[in-house]
């Protein structure tokens, strides 16, 4: 979700974090009092963006040097409304703060495509009007799907293609796969066929999905293609939370041994955890082997070793739990991620140079 805060040493930036969470909870108690009211509100789109348009991509082939493509969703950054985004400056803004912080995984390898969509707001998370807040994300994947048949049709021209997409960008990232990449069509096959990967980071992939939708295949190492990369990280202490509730077991991988079995992965292998300018996403510190990590063989998510105080890891009052570290999980494993991209992208080339040359 949020992701233009993060843990920085010093008192005035957990301070300036402690006054954005009491504001945050403000704002989130006062919309949250009127889901039920405005629960039946909740219409059906009737339209989409328009992605023949500049205006509706934040990133349209950004970094032209890279010779293959990634698609990427932005998490929810929208604290605001009572269901979907408006196309605000302010929602705009925000958006593209925070998908600065996430190009950065991807740019030294893809050039980018990343559409504006009209997200389903924080509020819509508490809804308890079920059909109205199933309504809320089905509207905000109108926007996804139909930004992303436009790139399919208008802008990939057969480049390899990696999916990518942090907490609710990960959830549109499984409805493209089951929405396009199922069945023995023509055109879902060349889709599986072009595909190096999926980063779906922050959200549940779970036995139950990848029975019934078989194109979701898990990572099962280093630099399988055609997967999806997954988890959601916690300090161990979390038996409830909003991406995984009490009960769900999700299919992860470890980003630092690439291993989806529980072995501990020694924060020796951990490559750079980075804080990022909230802004710009320029990367302002890199901190090698801090954090240590291992999958709970229970949950399924990943247990962060080495956190030192966890009131000192911002979580949004009302939604996670206290030691759930949701809007770290790219940037505790930062470089390792980056670097994994690349050896996705290079394993799937190769692959593909020895199938033209056959």
């Amino acid at each position: 979700m949020i992701e233009t805060f993060m843990k920085k040493e010093g008192s005035m930036m957990k301070r300036a974090i402690s006054i954005f969470g009491a504001m945050l909870f403000l704002v989130l108690g006062l919309h949250m009092s009127s889901m039920e009211s405005q629960a039946a509100n909740v219409q059906p789109f009737t339209s989409t963006l328009d992605y023949s348009k500049a205006e509706n991509w934040l990133y349209d082939g950004a970094y032209p040097e890279n010779g293959v493509d990634v698609f990427m969703v932005a998490p929810s950054v929208d604290t605001k409304s009572e269901n979907n985004s408006s196309m605000t400056d302010g929602y705009k803004k925000a958006f593209r703060n925070a998908m600065n912080q996430q190009q950065a995984i991807y740019a030294n390898t893809a050039r980018i495509y990343a559409p504006y969509y009209r997200q389903a707001s924080l509020n819509a998370y508490s809804m308890t009007d079920t059909a109205a807040k199933k309504q809320v994300f089905e509207n905000a994947y109108m926007d996804v799907s139909a930004a992303f048949k436009y790139y399919l049709k208008n802008k990939n021209n057969g480049r390899p293609l990696i999916i990518a997409g942090f907490s609710q960008g990960a959830d549109m990232c499984y409805r493209i796969l089951e929405e396009y990449y199922g069945g023995d069509g023509k055109e879902a096959v060349a889709l599986r066929d072009n595909l190096i990967a999926v980063y779906a980071i922050g959200w549940p992939m779970t036995k139950e999905m990848i029975e019934k939708y078989p194109q979701i295949v898990p990572a099962s190492g280093e630099t399988d293609t055609g997967v999806v990369v997954s988890f959601e990280c916690e300090d161990g202490n979390v038996t409830d939370s909003l991406t995984v509730p009490a009960g769900t077991k999700m299919i992860s991988i470890n980003p630092l041994n690439w291993r989806t079995d529980s072995r501990v992965a020694p924060r020796s292998l951990n490559k750079g955890s980075v804080t990022q300018d909230s802004k710009t996403g320029a990367i302002t510190s890199v901190e090698v082997g801090k954090h240590g990590a291992y999958i709970d063989p229970n949950r399924g998510t990943l247990i962060v070793s080495n956190l030192g105080n966890i009131d000192d890891y911002f979580t949004i009052g009302g939604l996670f739990p206290t030691g759930s570290l949701h809007l770290y999980d790219n940037f505790l494993f930062f470089v390792n991620l980056q670097e994994n991209v690349q050896k996705r992208t290079n394993s799937f080339l190769q692959q593909k140079a020895v199938d033209d040359a056959a």
